[in-house]
């Protein structure tokens, strides 16, 4: 039998046994195509950008490994996303950092950054029919080099930063406006002190402040759509971070801003999924930034694991889909950096497959009973039916290729392209 017809096989097979638990797997790859994960341009050349000179991100970030290809130029940073691109499932999106601009070789202080640094960005996205997400950069830059930018006690560096967001704001609705959909504007900083702090309400006020001055030009929702990120600690930067969760989950709240719930910025035995339900009673959406913390926030690429499934199940199960932005956030250098998008953006799909084809309807109808012996059974029943089998045949109706046939063509554009930079 051959392979396609093999896999259509399965599928009917799979659809039958859902069905017979009131699961409709049509229903749920129509969900699944209508999804868009931002695939963060960091991770296609280890958070170094176009401004040229630093090789090191700061910032309390770090990249480890020296695997050969990394993107030095923007053109090769979108020819390796777009092969990404072409081995997932569904049509997606690309999230980019300000120092990702097309400055032609010349110094542009980053609170003098303009739209028509990042056209030739909006012109390839307009091409692939997706949408651009973008974030101010507020590291790896002399004036946040002793650790503080927006919350800095010295006016005329905060002041450098406001700017700075300003002008990403601006350049995040042009982009918004351009392409059709709007774009997610994400301030993460990096402030913090490695050892214990004398004051710690003094940064926070000065944080505010900025804050309400970066937002305070109102942009429409259909071109821009504001986010605050929140972290427990960076390299550097252990004893105390002035942004933290609770901060942010005050600002989000009380400006009506979107939170971004990063799956790397909690203590490891925190869950973000059981965050999920509780941040959205109060904030109007929320941006999830798919990372995979190893004993810390390490940015490891994304896999299915039970902390991707939870986060995809309280998604599904709290309806929440329509008010999350999905993004990716991770960094890996060790590996093949276009085969890490695939494996980290593949992953997620299948975990939010997984959640939409649980019969989570029932689970819920047997808690409101008080049956929770039934509830437990079929929560465990459910995680052998056939999920493989619908997400091949999703990855063949989509296009793309099929199990790990993928990595060929990974291997293939390591030996053309990759390899041949130096």
């Amino acid at each position: 039998m051959k392979p396609k017809k093999r896999v259509e096989q399965a599928y009917r097979l799979a659809r039958e046994r859902y069905a017979a638990l009131g699961v409709d797997t049509e229903k749920a790859l129509k969900t699944l195509s209508q999804l868009r994960v931002s695939l963060h341009c960091w991770q296609g050349d280890d958070v170094r950008g176009f401004e040229g000179g630093a090789d090191a991100p700061g910032g309390g970030l770090a990249v480890t490994g020296a695997y050969p290809g990394r993107a030095r130029t923007p053109d090769e940073l979108r020819a390796d996303a777009e092969k990404a691109f072409s081995l997932i499932p569904g049509r997606h999106r690309f999230n980019l950092h300000a120092i990702y601009g097309e400055f032609g070789g010349r110094k542009v202080e980053r609170n003098e950054i303009e739209l028509r640094h990042f056209r030739g960005w909006i012109d390839w996205a307009r091409q692939l029919g997706i949408g651009l997400d973008f974030n101010p950069t507020c590291f790896a830059h002399p004036l946040a080099a002793d650790g503080f930018t927006l919350s800095h006690p010295d006016r005329s560096i905060r002041r450098y930063w406001i700017e700075h967001c300003q002008r990403c704001r601006e350049i995040g609705a042009a982009m918004g406006r351009a392409l059709g959909t709007p774009t997610v504007t994400n301030v993460w900083i990096p402030d913090g002190m490695k050892d214990l702090p004398a004051d710690r309400r003094g940064p926070r006020e000065r944080l505010l402040e900025a804050l309400d001055e970066v937002f305070r030009k109102p942009l429409s929702p259909r071109h821009n759509l504001d986010a605050v990120e929140g972290k427990l600690f960076g390299i550097g930067a252990e004893s105390y971070t002035v942004g933290m969760h609770e901060f942010y989950l005050g600002y989000a709240v009380s400006r009506g801003k979107l939170l971004c719930l990063d799956a790397g910025h909690y203590h490891p035995t925190e869950s973000l999924a059981d965050k999920i339900s509780s941040v959205l009673c109060y904030v109007p959406g929320i941006l999830l930034h798919v990372s995979r913390g190893v004993r810390w926030d390490s940015d490891h690429v994304v896999i299915v694991n039970d902390d991707l499934l939870a986060i995809a199940q309280e998604l599904v199960r709290g309806r929440y889909l329509d008010r999350t932005h999905l993004g990716l956030d991770f960094f890996d250098a060790s590996i093949n950096r276009v085969a890490a998008w695939v494996i980290g953006a593949r992953s997620l799909l299948r975990a939010l497959l997984f959640a939409l084809l649980e019969p989570w309807p029932q689970y819920q109808a047997l808690e409101r009973a008080g049956d929770y012996t039934g509830r437990l059974a079929l929560m465990e029943e459910a995680k052998h039916l056939p999920w493989g089998a619908v997400w091949d045949y999703y990855c063949a109706q989509q296009g793309v290729p099929v199990g790990e046939a993928w990595l060929e063509e990974v291997r293939a554009y390591e030996n053309q392209v990759l390899r041949q930079r130096q």
